[in-house]
Order: C-alpha cells, then structure tokens, then sequence
C-alpha cells in the first residue's frame, strides 16, 4: 500500500483547519487517501484551505454543541461514515496573569481549549462505538505540563483535555476505538500572532514544528495496525531548551 492510499475509504474532520496545525494535518490526511471535512469559524479562510487542498469545509463553531450536531450531521448525510476525529481548534485567548484576565476570556479559554473537543469526542464515539473502529485525536500543548507565566488558564484547559483523553482512551479501548492526544510544543503557526505574542525569527521558525510534521504524525497515528495505539505522545523540537524538563 502506497503512502496515497493507506487512508482511502476513510472520513476525517479536523477542527480548525482553517490555520496552522490544522492545514498540516488535513493536508496530510488527505494526501493518504482520506475524505476530509475541516471546520472553523472564517468561512473565506476555510473555502480558501478547502479549495487549495481540495476538501470539504463547513462553517463550525467547536464551542456549540449544536454546531457540532450541525457539522457531524452533514458528514454522515454526505459519506455514512465517520473513521477519524481530529480535534485540533483551540486558541490561546488572553496570555496574562491571571488577575488581568477578564470572567469572559477565562470562560471562553476554557470552552475553546478543553470543552469543543468534549463536545466532538462525545458525538464522535456514538458513531465510531457500534462499528468497533475509529480514532480520535486531541491535540494539546506543552503548556499541559509545564508553567510558563501567564499562561496559567490554557494550561489549566490543555491539562484538563490530556486527562479526557486518557479516561476517554478508557472507555474506548473495549470497543476497539482508539483515543490519543498529542502534545506538541513550539510550531511555526499562527498561534503566537492571535496570543499576540513575540514570534519566532526566520532560522527559529525553520526548526520548530512545522504543520505538516504533525500531519504526518496524525497520519502515522491514524495508519497503525488496527489492534495497536498510542495513548499519549509529546512532540518537542530540538531547537526549544526548556529548563528544568
């Protein structure tokens, strides 16, 4: 089997992949062979992706649970079928301390960040629990395990998605679904621009994650033997020194 076609017949939605990450992973998915849906908020950044990738989008908001309902009726209505989940939308909302955080940013952090992807993990496994295959993929932050200042209600969100997925890799494991997080740290996205925060220089930005490496970790994930999975992984690049670690 070629690396084109080891997903063929495979349904995928990949949540903000509209940007960074999620471009690389949906491109990746699609270049194995699966039919890929991406969803955000944007529609123009979303038709732009959809049209250059030649995939499908729908305008979603991850933090509705009937916009979920929405996006996951249309997948099935269009394909039957729904083989992969990947929940990558989040958003680092307000990076500051604490006591210069407003209720309603704290609020929406932890929303976007921890309960879109309860919202899409649940649906997600209704669907994926009767057929007895499927996976489900979160996509956390090095934030989840270490504290950097101001920083502290993404970490709180990020922290409390790695725990879902391990008790939802629980629940999934006896009916041969897989759930897994990955958690990746430094990557040339757009995150630091919307966080509004310092980006990298040009040699930085060359080594730090680059959004199709975490496609094609998405895709290794998605293209194990069907008896195997892989909980939990951190990805760092080489060129990020994070002390003590």
């Amino acid at each position: 089997m070629s690396d084109t076609d080891q997903l063929n017949n495979k349904i995928a939605i990949v949540t903000g992949g509209s940007s960074g990450y999620g471009i690389g992973i949906a491109k990746m998915l699609k270049r194995a062979g699966a039919t890929v849906w991406i969803s955000g908020r944007n529609e123009n950044r979303l038709k732009k992706v959809s049209t250059e990738l030649k995939i499908h989008y729908k305008v979603s908001d991850i933090t509705s649970p009937e916009d979920w309902d929405g996006l996951i009726g249309t997948v099935i209505k269009e394909h039957g079928s729904l083989d992969i989940l990947v929940n990558n939308a989040g958003n680092g909302v307000d990076i500051a301390d604490i006591t210069d955080q407003s209720d309603e940013n704290i609020k929406h952090s932890i929303e976007v960040n921890l309960m879109g992807a309860i919202y899409g993990s649940k649906r997600a496994a209704k669907l994926m629990v009767p057929k007895k295959s499927g996976s489900i993929i979160n996509i956390s932050s090095i934030c989840s395990v270490q504290a950097w200042p101001g920083w502290s209600v993404y970490s709180a969100a990020k922290a409390g998605l790695e725990q879902f997925s391990r008790a939802l890799y629980v629940d999934m494991r006896p009916h041969q679904v897989r759930a897994m997080y990955i958690t990746p740290s430094w990557g040339n996205t757009s995150f630091n621009k919307a966080a509004d925060l310092p980006d990298f220089d040009a040699e930085i930005a060359q080594k730090v994650i680059q959004p199709d490496d975490l496609g094609k970790i998405v895709v290794d994930a998605c293209t194990l033997p069907a008896h195997l999975v892989i909980p939990e992984m951190i990805v760092l690049p080489l060129v990020q020194e994070i002390v003590p670690y």
